[in-house]
């Protein structure tokens, strides 16, 4: 029987569990580093020194600055990838190796790979157009082919560790992260053993600058603690960042039977959708995603310990997402917690990310601050958990993220047992 010949009894109970995690991240690199920077509220906003941000209105990111690609990296693969992509092989690398899993000793269509992309290599694309403009088309790297494409960590991922089973790319803007591990869960529910997934975005050049300051939502603030404060009165944009995480979501039964690990929690509930057009007069779609992806998990609002928001770090998108917070839960229901403060929104990295650190969260019972700079205003009405972690045990999770363009995406994760 091949592992997509799964008996339709046994299907319906299939359980996603995530047994790995790869983390990279501007404020620490590999899961337990950047956990320890979270836990203690290290940021990795800093002024841009990827590219000279001098000349633009906006010069904060969260940057990874140690990640030394040429020692984690195979020296044949580097001419035909983008950072984005060295990032995402590094994450899927430490994923698997997290989880134990060797995928040769599975069945050749037993892994698959789904990750979530926000515009593909554009680091990749400028230099090569660059070199089209100013030397000439002989100078245009012949890897330029795909390199610069959204699904090239999907297929980079999957070459590198002879994964071929069900794959895809999902591009979602910064819900793209929750939207992965939503398929990958119908992929292992549909029979598939184990999927790699998750979201790595890395934009920080001149060509991915630009088309993030044209949606006038990013922050123009040269103090990297002042920059980015979602929920606040002093709220100004959002900062961008680099970076993301891969998970290794698996079946339960298979990974009980290889013999892994504890998991760090299972991915119990999922929902997507889109906000209605701005002049219909219709609500924003968060709230109805949120109460579809707990109703899927089977869980209800007095179930979830913490939920991770999405600290869109603009006062109208805080004040919708708040409303529909104290809506589902009540006010200050439930603790909120933003720990994307300290390290920007990653794009399609940064939903994936919140939901590695919901699971590092639910695993040692402690739910990781806010950013310290951000003061929360009274009038949102919600329960933002700042300045230092709050021991409470949380066994429940709710991962919010909302996209430009009124993409909107849910996730209930539960402690691993």
């Amino acid at each position: 029987m091949t592992p997509l010949a799964v008996p339709a009894a046994r299907a319906a109970t299939r359980t996603a569990v995530v047994t790995g995690l790869g983390i990279v991240a501007p404020n620490g690199l590999g899961t337990e580093e950047f956990w320890r920077a979270t836990l203690s509220a290290r940021s990795g906003l800093r002024t841009v020194t990827r590219f000279d941000a001098s000349r633009y209105p906006a010069t904060v990111a969260g940057e990874i600055l140690d990640y030394a690609d040429e020692e984690l990296i195979p020296s044949r693969l580097m001419p035909q990838t983008d950072r984005m992509t060295r990032l995402a092989l590094t994450a899927a690398e430490w994923a698997l190796r997290d989880a134990g899993l060797d995928p040769a000793r599975l069945p050749e269509y037993g892994v698959g790979v789904v990750t979530a992309a926000s515009g593909g290599a554009v680091e990749f694309g400028q230099r090569e157009l660059q070199h089209l403009w100013g030397r000439g088309k002989e100078y245009v790297s012949a890897y330029q082919s795909f390199a610069w494409f959204y699904a090239v960590n999907t297929g980079q991922i999957s070459i590198r560790h002879g994964l071929r089973g069900p794959s895809s790319v999902l591009l979602t803007e910064q819900t793209g992260g929750i939207d992965a591990l939503g398929q990958a869960r119908r992929h292992v529910r549909k029979g598939t053993s184990a999927v790699v997934s998750g979201g790595v975005d890395a934009m920080l050049c001149p060509w991915g600058w630009l088309p993030q300051l044209s949606t006038g939502l990013m922050s123009t603030e040269a103090d990297p603690a002042r920059a980015y404060l979602p929920f606040s009165a002093d709220a100004r944009g959002y900062v961008p960042g680099e970076g993301g995480a891969i998970l290794l979501v698996e079946d339960a039964e298979h990974a009980r039977e290889r013999g892994a690990f504890r998991p760090y929690g299972e991915i119990a509930g999922y929902a997507a959708g889109l906000d209605p057009a701005p002049d219909s007069g219709r609500p924003p779609g968060l709230r109805r995603v949120i109460e579809e992806a707990l109703r899927d998990a089977g869980t209800s609002p007095a179930d979830v310990d913490v939920v991770f928001a999405d600290a869109a770090g603009l006062p109208g998108p805080d004040r919708a997402e708040a409303e529909a917070l104290n809506t589902v839960f009540g006010p200050r229901g439930v603790p909120v917690t933003a720990p994307k403060t300290l390290t920007g929104r990653l794009l399609a990295g940064g939903s994936a990310l919140d939901v590695a650190t919901a699971l590092l969260a639910l695993r040692d019972g402690v739910i990781p601050p806010t950013a310290p700079a951000v003061r929360p205003d009274p009038g949102f009405g919600i329960d933002l958990v700042t300045g230092a972690p709050r021991e409470t045990g949380p066994r429940t999770a709710l991962v919010l993220a909302r996209g430009h363009g009124g993409f909107n995406a849910a996730l209930v994760v539960r402690r691993g047992t």
